[in-house]
């Protein structure tokens, strides 16, 4: 779907124009969770903890060799791991390989500890040694695409994770992450087969018909996306990512009571969720609600200070209403976004706004610089044009 396309609520006895809701970036939130190698775990981004049974299964059977040395490097190992000591296990398990250049087992060992120290390049070179040396184990093709995903190659870990769905056919964590890079690929069809797939083995997870749903709201298919979401939350009453996704399908749907009071359930469960305040904030702003509309991009901030979008939204309505503050606000964005030029464009609208010409010359000619580093001409034209409104001993 296209996240610029304008959205038509019935509010207030009439039609307003707003953007898209906001809380799409749901969406994304779960399109980035990964499921760690080799672990059953929920839809949800969490780390590799631990050494999974599988990857301690095959070390042992690694260590079934008539090489004294290698066995005893294969030992270490695995007592270094127990310790929690990822980098020096990581260099025995390396000798290993050298004393046993056709042992998949080592080099998939290599590859989860990389991953489990982040370092999922390295993993991924190890992973590929590991698929040549042994091209039928799927649980080798799924570690590889969780590192391909976690290094942002979509495309990559699609084909990895596939493989492994050929392998093992009811591989469910593969269908899984093939499923959410699928999403990230737009390919939303893909995704929602994908994880029908898995809902075929798992019924009852509301995160999988969660996933369902905001994949039905992507393609804009709003019946689907309200039968899947409306599941999610029978199945798990308590998540209000599932509420917070049903409100963006209401209010898709033109049903704006019940999307609010979907958010307002959202709100209750996840107190601390900043996207689900900011979502409020834009619906009460496209009423004309400007107060109540500060109030929910004030609480966005609040609880989840590293949210952008939410600074974004209260700086822009400070400034339409010339307050002093969004100078405040948009200098805390650009702590936290420097590299964003709508961030000193707009700091520098609300400089103007209260005569401080110089300070806003600076701010509009960084985003200048910003805007021709992405090749934005449409943002340099906009910001040589603030530039020019600017009085004349403010020019550059």
């Amino acid at each position: 779907m296209n996240k610029n396309a304008l959205l038509t609520l019935l509010l207030l006895g009439g039609l307003v124009t707003i953007a898209p809701p906001r809380c799409f970036a749901a969406t994304a939130r779960v399109a980035s969770a990964q499921v760690a190698p080799s672990q059953t775990l929920p839809l949800q981004t969490l780390p590799l903890q631990t050494l999974p049974p599988q990857t301690a299964l095959l070390l042992a059977q690694a260590a079934q060799t008539d090489d004294d040395r290698l066995n005893d490097l294969i030992r270490q190992g695995r007592e270094l791991v127990d310790a929690g000591k990822i980098p020096e296990a990581i260099a025995i398990y390396q000798q290993a390989s050298v004393l046993a250049p056709d042992n998949a087992r080592v080099f998939s060992a290599i590859g989860f500890l990389q991953a489990k120290q982040q370092d999922y390049q390295a993993a991924v070179d190890a992973y590929e040694q590991a698929i040549k040396l042994d091209d039928r184990n799927a649980d080798f093709y799924y570690a590889l695409g969780y590192s391909k995903a976690n290094l942002n190659d979509n495309a990559g870990a699609a084909d990895a994770y596939r493989k492994a769905t050929q392998i093992k056919p009811d591989y469910v964590e593969a269908f899984l992450g093939l499923g959410i890079v699928l999403s990230r690929q737009e390919d939303y069809a893909g995704a929602i087969a994908a994880y029908k797939q898995v809902l075929a083995r798992r019924p009852n997870d509301a995160r999988i018909y969660e996933s369902i749903g905001t994949a039905y709201i992507q393609q804009e298919r709003y019946p689907e996306a309200l039968e899947a979401l409306q599941r999610a939350v029978q199945l798990a009453p308590r998540q209000g990512s599932a509420f917070l996704n049903l409100g963006v399908a209401f209010l898709n749907s033109g049903n704006v009571p019940d999307g609010m009071a979907a958010l307002q359930k959202a709100a209750a469960l996840e107190p601390r969720n900043g996207l689900i305040f900011l979502q409020l904030g834009d619906i009460y702003k496209a009423q004309g609600n400007e107060e109540d509309a500060l109030v929910q991009y004030r609480r966005a901030v609040s609880v989840q200070p590293s949210l952008k979008e939410a600074h974004m939204a209260l700086g822009e309505l400070y400034l339409e209403r010339k307050d002093v503050l969004a100078i405040v606000v948009f200098r805390q964005l650009i702590t936290l976004a420097p590299d964003d030029p709508d961030a000193h464009y707009d700091l520098g609208l609300a400089l103007r706004m209260r005569d401080r010409n110089d300070e806003a010359k600076t701010a509009f000619e960084q985003a200048r610089t910003l805007y021709a580093q992405s090749n934005n001409e449409e943002g340099v034209k906009k910001v040589e044009d603030a530039l020019a409104a600017l009085p004349p001993n403010n020019l550059p």
